[in-house]
C-alpha cells in the first residue's frame, strides 16, 4: 500500500510535467505565429489575353500568357490569367503589375470594362507590361487617348505607323538595367513595329531593319513608384520558345512587380511539353488588320 508521501510526489510530478507541456505548446505556438507573420505573401500579377485574331502559331494570347505564368512561378510570383479584363474584383486585389498581350491595348484598356480600376491602380503605382500589338494605339484613337496612354506607358507605337518583317541583331541599349541580366544580344527574326512613339522612357532594345535603327523595348518609371516595360517584339510564338527571348520578357514583369530581378535573369526554364503549341485550331483566325 502507498504512503500519503508517495501519493504527494507522483501527484505534484504530474503537475509539473502538465505545466511544463502546456509551456512547451504555447511557446511553440508563439514562434509559429511569429513566423508567420514574418512570411511576406507572394507577389501577385496579372495575366490578361483574349481570344486569337491572327493565324496560328502569331500572336497566340492565351497560351503566350498561360505559358509565362509557368516562369513567373519558377520565381515566386503568383501569377493569374484572365481571358479579357477580368470580371471577379477578386483577382485585382494586391496585383502588383499587370501584362497585357491583346490588339492595342489602349483601347482595350482605356475603352474596356476595366478602365477606372486601371486609372487607379496606375496611380497607385502598379506595374504595366505590354508584349507585342498590345503596346500601342491605332492612329484614329491617337488624339483622344495618346496622352493618357504614353502617361501609363512612356511611349507607344501608332497602329500603323508601318510594319517590317525580318532578322536581326536584337542589341541592349542598357546592358545594366536589370531587363537585360541573364541574356546577350542574338539574331532574331520577328515582325517589327516602326517609329515608335518614346516620351519620357528610357529606350532598351534595338533591332536594325529597313535601313533604321528601331527601338522595339522601353522602361519607363511613372511618378507615384510606378513601373511600365514594353517590347513591341513578339509576334511569333516560336521567339517565345527561347531562352533569352522569354528571360527578356519575365526580366520585364518582375521589375515592374518591384520584385528583384537575379543576377544571371529570371528562371526560365520550362519543358518542351510546356513550350509546346497547343493543337492547331480547325479555323485559324484571320489576319486583324493592324
Amino acid at each position: 500500500m502507498q504512503s500519503n508521501a508517495t501519493i504527494a510526489r507522483r501527484r505534484q510530478h504530474s503537475t509539473v510535467w502538465l505545466v511544463l507541456s502546456v509551456l512547451t505548446l504555447w511557446t511553440a505556438s508563439q514562434s509559429a505565429r511569429g513566423q508567420d507573420a514574418s512570411v511576406k505573401p507572394a507577389v501577385k500579377v496579372l495575366l490578361i489575353g483574349k481570344q486569337p485574331d491572327h493565324p496560328f502559331g502569331t500572336h497566340m494570347y492565351l497560351h503566350t500568357s498561360r505559358m509565362l505564368s509557368k516562369c513567373l512561378a519558377r520565381n515566386g510570383v503568383q501569377a493569374v490569367v484572365s481571358d479579357g479584363w477580368p470580371a471577379d474584383e477578386e483577382k485585382l486585389k494586391d496585383v502588383a503589375a499587370i501584362v497585357v498581350y491583346s490588339s492595342p491595348a489602349a483601347e482595350y484598356l482605356l475603352d474596356g470594362p476595366g478602365a477606372g480600376s486601371l486609372d487607379k491602380m496606375m496611380r497607385s503605382g502598379v506595374g504595366l507590361v505590354t508584349i507585342h500589338w498590345a503596346s500601342s494605339v491605332y492612329e484614329k484613337n491617337l488624339d483622344r487617348l495618346g496622352d493618357r496612354w504614353i502617361s501609363y506607358l512612356g511611349g507607344t507605337w501608332v497602329s500603323n505607323y508601318g510594319l517590317s518583317t525580318g532578322t536581326s541583331p536584337l542589341r541592349q541599349l542598357e546592358a545594366r538595367h536589370p531587363i537585360c541580366r541573364g541574356w546577350q544580344s542574338y539574331e532574331l527574326h520577328d515582325e517589327y513595329y516602326l517609329k515608335p512613339v518614346i516620351r519620357g522612357a528610357t529606350p532598351l532594345l534595338q533591332v536594325h531593319t529597313k535601313g533604321e535603327d528601331v527601338v522595339v523595348g522601353w522602361s519607363y518609371e511613372r511618378p507615384g513608384n510606378g513601373r511600365s516595360y514594353a517590347t513591341t517584339l513578339g509576334h511569333f510564338y516560336r521567339n517565345f520558345q527561347r531562352e533569352p527571348f522569354r528571360r527578356m520578357v519575365v526580366n520585364g514583369i518582375l521589375w515592374t512587380a518591384h520584385v528583384d530581378v537575379p543576377a544571371e535573369g529570371a528562371d526560365v526554364a520550362l519543358s518542351e511539353d510546356e513550350l509546346r503549341l497547343p493543337e492547331q485550331p480547325e479555323k485559324p483566325a484571320k489576319p486583324a488588320k493592324k
